[in-house]
């Protein structure tokens, strides 16, 4: 920072880090030298606890990061300890059931065995990616803890395979590759997103490469631990008990350490908590509270009330065919100008019924989003849903005409157009990310109005 003052007062430059601590001044004594008058701290690259944190956090660290990453590293930190030990005991398993102490056993065989584990892990590998590679953006903390159910799994499997007869071992070891490769996937894109949201300067790629230091010597430190733990444990029971004890803490420190993070973006169960509360009692919850209160396992699709109802099922980025053809069920006919009437100014239409066996019983909505629609648009749209579903299921009716559900519909709204630009402004307010919606969990379709007047 520097600042020429007034004639005659000589000129003064502060000079900070990168986390905005002052590490010299500098003072102007005449007109052409500039030396250093005083310097409040040396930087230096290795100085102590200093230079592990420059080793091992991000520069700029704690300014450069969220309030949330430091409690999350350390609890991921030591979920990598506990399972670096118990990969050492899967390790062993593994070579006791490809026939390393078996004096008669093939290398060709563990060879082919590895192939086709390999092969039928990559192609697992292609599906999952395929399958719920857009879910791993809204739903990060979840995958995030699945990938590690997946690789606990998997080591499961290994310490299982020396018991069983060949055929059903290379069984039980392929399955242990797949589960692994799923880890791979779910753990390497959700990983990816927690470190878009610890990053407050643009420095994910810093992060990652932080993150994989970090690993390198905790797995570093557990791979010294466990050679004294797989040296001492030999018996099959003590190896058993050993394995579930690190399983349990692996769990519980992956559990504790996606708790810890607060995510601002509104994912469709984040989303759930903050429009059902606002709806209800005019609260706006902050990205803590939402922390606090949000499943890491939710189901999918679900309208969930604030206080735990579930008042319905909800889709976003549906096909306009799930909206436009009648449910069968009702009896009743739904025109498509039926439903464009119900929201003629809106960058989406829903209608009820669709996927779940086209029944307006369900309260399934059906949300179709117009070709550009805004991230205000799309959480409009979300929240039309849910209020909408909510007043169905606030009825209690089993079977829902066509004639209840257009005026839910029409209720909804006007509430909506009460009080959407306040639920904005205050979202913003409480720290919400409002640019980046996350609710589609799927490749979603658009629909264009060409010609069509509501």
């Amino acid at each position: 920072m520097s600042k020429l003052s007034e004639e005659g007062v000589p000129l003064m430059i502060l000079e900070k880090d990168q986390s905005g601590t002052i590490t010299a001044e500098y003072r102007q004594e005449d007109n052409s030298i500039v030396k250093v008058q005083q310097v409040i701290k040396k930087p230096l690259a290795f100085d102590g606890i200093h230079g592990l944190v420059n080793v091992f956090l991000p520069a700029g660290y704690p300014k450069s990061v969220t309030d949330d990453y430091l409690e999350y590293q350390i609890y991921d930190s030591l979920q990598a300890f506990s399972s670096s030990i118990a990969g050492l005991l899967s390790s062993r398993a593994v070579l006791q059931a490809v026939g390393f102490e078996d004096s008669g056993a093939s290398t060709t065989a563990a060879i082919l065995l590895n192939i086709l584990q390999d092969s039928i892990g990559r192609i697992a590998t292609i599906l999952f990616a395929h399958r719920l590679g857009s879910s791993l953006e809204p739903e990060c903390k979840r995958f995030r803890f699945a990938a590690d159910i997946f690789n606990d799994s998997a080591l499961i499997f290994d310490c299982l395979s020396p018991i069983f007869p060949k055929a059903i071992r290379v069984m039980l070891l392929c399955t242990a590759g797949t589960l692994r490769a799923l880890c791979g996937v779910a753990g390497g894109g959700s990983k990816a997103q927690l470190s878009v949201h610890f990053s407050k300067w643009g420095n994910v790629a810093e992060l990652n490469a932080k993150d994989s230091s970090q690993e390198t010597v905790i797995s570093l430190l557990g791979m010294l631990a466990g050679s004294l733990v797989i040296s001492s444990v030999t018996s099959k029971s003590a190896t058993w008990v050993t394995m579930l004890l690190l399983i349990v803490i692996h769990l519980w420190t992956n559990y504790r350490a996606v708790k810890a993070v607060i995510m601002v973006t509104l994912n469709r169960q984040r989303a759930n908590l903050v429009m059902s509360t606002f709806a209800e009692t005019g609260v706006i919850l902050t990205p803590k509270d939402v922390a606090r209160r949000e499943h890491i396992f939710e189901r999918d699709g679900v309208l969930r009330w604030y206080n735990g109802d579930i008042v319905g099922w909800g889709v976003i980025g549906a096909r306009l065919s799930m909206i436009v053809i009648p449910p069968a069920a009702s009896g009743d006919e739904v025109s498509l100008a039926d439903v464009t009437k119900a929201c003629p100014t809106e960058q989406y239409m829903l209608w009820f019924g669709g996927s779940r066996g086209g029944r307006l019983r369900d309260r399934h909505v059906c949300i179709c989003l117009e070709n550009g629609c805004t991230p205000d648009s799309q959480l409009r749209a979300w929240m039309h849903g849910l209020l909408s579903a909510r007043i169905l299921f606030s009825q209690r009716s089993r079977a829902v005409k066509a004639s209840d559900a257009l005026q839910a519909l029409v209720d909804a709204k006007c509430q909506i157009d009460r009080t959407f630009d306040e639920f904005l402004k205050r979202l913003a307010e409480a720290g919400w990310d409002l640019e980046d919606p996350q609710l589609e969990t799927s490749s979603g379709f658009r629909y264009e109005r060409t010609g069509l007047h509501a």
